[in-house]
């Protein structure tokens, strides 16, 4: 149980949205070849990280995009061990509602899928300019997780996120974008093939 339970507290870290990007050489640690196709359009991997023996985590976007700067960002992630998808939303959560104290925007919503074992997780944050009178960036994520064993019989959780972001003057049209298209995302990411993962030797 101690084991387990100090893989929850690692994930409450480790499963969100956001990257610190460096100049490091992108490695694909879970031999995904080629580009990721969503809504027919081409995302390449574009930075990757192991910073715990049993997470790996990979970021794709379309060609020529700005990292600091995306409109939309693919996340696969992959934690080894023994936890279930719930284990991860439920941590997940907590920080959301933590977050949620201190601003109003963040918002979030999780759909189970019991026949499958599978959650989707939809959640909303922002991010203010340095003087906290605007909100600078808004970002609504979509991730759905599920119970896997990869193809070299490595089991854990597996996470396909899709992460949208607007800026500035664009965010009141993105919520009024969201008001009335929010449910393709949750379509789209649910009857996602999410691609067959082998953790790299």
């Amino acid at each position: 149980m101690r084991k387990k339970h100090s893989i929850i507290l690692l994930l409450t870290a480790i499963f969100s949205s956001g990257s610190i990007y460096a100049t490091a050489q992108v490695k694909d640690y879970l031999s995904i070849p080629g580009s990721i196709s969503f809504e027919n359009i081409n995302y390449d991997l574009s930075w990757s990280s192991h910073p715990a023996a049993n997470y790996f985590k990979h970021e794709y976007l379309p060609k020529g995009a700005d990292a600091e700067k995306y409109k939309q960002m693919l996340l696969v992630e992959f934690v080894e061990g023994d936890i279930t998808p719930k284990d991860v939303v439920g941590a997940k959560l907590v920080e959301l509602a933590e977050l949620k104290k201190t601003n109003p925007i963040v918002n979030f919503d999780v759909r189970a899928n019991k026949q499958l074992g599978e959650y989707i997780l939809d959640f909303l944050v922002s991010q203010n300019t340095p003087d906290g009178q605007h909100v600078n960036i808004i970002e609504r994520n979509v991730y759905r997780y599920k119970k896997i064993t990869d193809a070299a019989g490595r089991t854990g959780v597996l996470l396909f996120g899709v992460s949208t972001r607007a800026y500035g003057d664009d965010i009141d049209q993105f919520f009024a974008f969201l008001k009335t298209n929010r449910v393709d995302m949750l379509r789209s990411v649910s009857g996602y093939t999410i691609p067959v993962i082998k953790i790299a030797e």
